[in-house]
């Protein structure tokens, strides 16, 4: 239920903010600010899992391709007792890995070539099992369509800079051209509110649900302390910020006070509860 109110919210901030883009150009404007929001509601709800992967480049794989990371994730899942996800890679040296889709049955797990290259067998079924958990748990539509939305907020704040840079010069347009200044200034900060906005605690669930499932957290715990070392050795190169919070540990360099924006919890606060679990 929690979800379902976050995700009518984001949808329903993301159709205010077109609208009132589209007012600045008159009933027209405000006419094509309702169907474009229409149009982007509709597409977040059925495809932003695909935009998602397509943002950072990620490629289908089958069993025949990789065998050993599609065997372990179907196994994972039958313990878990959900459908078998899609299953992409993506070509960095990042190691990383996330899950995306609307629900379990339309689900997919990808996964970078840094994490398959950096993690041995175990550590790299703690990362799939806190995958698949959040797909059992049912978080990943909240997710994907905050990024989608993240996204759409940011490349509208990068359309509001050039047209405030070369908006007219009467009356009408520098009242145009404030509007679109102080969109140009507040998108990025909505951009990454809605990101903050996913709640840090769903990755405390998903990392004790792997745990549960796989009757340990010992190679998450192992894999946790990897990826914080090799995320910030090796940044992800490809995508934007706007889907971070899809991924098992933030793909960004997050450095000083910008740590207070992490879309995820303290790596270390994270291993502390895992190694606190009675199992």
């Amino acid at each position: 239920m929690e979800n379902t109110i976050k995700t009518v919210l984001f949808l329903g901030l993301l159709t205010g903010l077109l609208l009132g883009i589209g007012s600045l150009f008159g009933t027209v404007g405000l006419v094509v600010g309702f169907a474009f929001a229409l149009l982007i509601n509709v597409f977040s709800y059925f495809f932003s899992h695909k935009l998602v992967l397509a943002m950072y480049r990620a490629k289908e794989v089958k069993e025949k391709d990789k065998p050993e990371l599609y065997s372990m994730i179907k196994d994972i899942t039958h313990v878990a007792k959900i459908p078998m996800p899609k299953v992409y890679v993506i070509e960095s040296a990042s190691p990383n890995a996330f899950a995306t889709g609307r629900n379990p049955k339309y689900a997919a797990v990808a996964v970078t070539t840094g994490l398959m290259g950096l993690l041995d067998k175990e550590e790299m079924r703690g990362v799939l099992a806190h995958e698949i958990s959040h797909i059992k748990n049912r978080d990943i539509l909240i997710a994907t369509i905050a990024a989608t939305i993240a996204g759409v907020i940011s490349y509208l704040g990068t359309m509001a800079q050039f047209s405030a840079i070369f908006g007219g010069g009467d009356d009408e347009g520098r009242g145009n051209f404030a509007t679109l200044l102080v969109l140009a200034i507040i998108t990025p900060i909505m951009a990454a509110l809605i990101q903050l906005a996913i709640s840090r605690s769903r990755e405390y669930q998903a990392d004790e649900s792997a745990a549960r499932l796989l009757g340990t957290g010992k190679g998450l715990v192992n894999a946790l302390r990897k990826l914080e070392r090799g995320v910030s050795a090796a940044p992800l190169d490809v995508g934007t910020t706007a889907g971070a919070s899809l991924f098992i540990v933030n793909p960004f360099s997050m450095k000083g006070f910008t740590t207070l924006l992490s879309t995820h919890p303290l790596t270390e606060d994270r291993i502390k509860r895992l190694e606190s679990l009675s199992l």
